[in-house]
């Protein structure tokens, strides 16, 4: 175990005094600061799926206790060996034609992929102050655990509702005024079906109070058969 995964066996022929340093997850997080003289904390965050987000809900707590900082938070997705096809493949997890189907009867698993994505954060008085483009506020976000389920890899409907329900809550934000949601998506069976019954479970009940702000949800988005997983 090496930088928080595991790490393949590699021919004695290919290792070189670079391997260790380059394979080593938290050494990726470490250049950038390397790079740019950063000197606040640099770290590398590991919860597979939701790793960007994490990412994104930890660099916002910093900011929340030190406004003046800036920082960046971003996600890698890079598939160097067939190492991870071959194991998701065994596992059942990947669509069998390489098609994401999500929110579909015929949703059967998803489609791997590679992107790099990263964020400048700093406090919206901030951005304001310095003039700086604003291509999008967080006005609250938050994370948690599914706990105990049938599975290690299958959600949880009431853990995943819960958490809706505090971030709104702790951010003031009225369930009545959101007509979008930007979805997950897996496109698997279990895991499509569990993020509709949480969706349902905050939204389905709420009452709506007939004013101008009062909506309901128009649009359930998801990029995942453009993206992919």
């Amino acid at each position: 175990m090496q930088g928080g995964r595991l790490q393949p066996a590699v021919p004695e022929e290919q290792k070189n005094p670079y391997y260790s340093v380059g394979s080593n997850s938290s050494i990726l997080a470490a250049r950038i600061s390397y790079a740019l003289n950063l000197k606040g904390p640099s770290l590398a965050v590991d919860t597979a799926c939701s790793s960007s987000l994490v990412a994104i809900q930890l660099a916002c707590e910093r900011l929340r206790r030190h406004p003046e900082e800036i920082a960046l938070a971003g996600g890698v997705a890079v598939m160097c060996t067939p190492h991870t096809h071959l194991l998701l493949g065994k596992s059942g997890m990947l669509s069998p034609d390489g098609r994401c189907k999500t929110f579909s009867q015929d949703a059967d698993g998803f489609v791997p992929g590679e992107a790099i994505g990263v964020v400048v954060l700093k406090p919206l008085a901030a951005a304001l102050r310095d003039g700086d483009p604003i291509r999008g506020v967080i006005l609250g976000i938050e994370a948690n655990q599914d706990g105990r389920t049938n599975g290690i890899t299958a959600p949880n409907a009431e853990s995943q509702a819960e958490l809706e329900k505090e971030v709104y809550a702790a951010a003031d934000i009225g369930l009545e005024t959101i007509g979008y949601v930007e979805t997950h998506g897996t496109g698997t069976k279990l895991g499509d079906a569990i993020e509709i019954e949480a969706l349902s479970a905050v939204f389905g009940g709420m009452e709506r109070p007939r004013s101008a702000r009062s909506r309901r949800i128009s649009a359930i988005r998801l990029r995942r058969p453009e993206l992919r997983h």
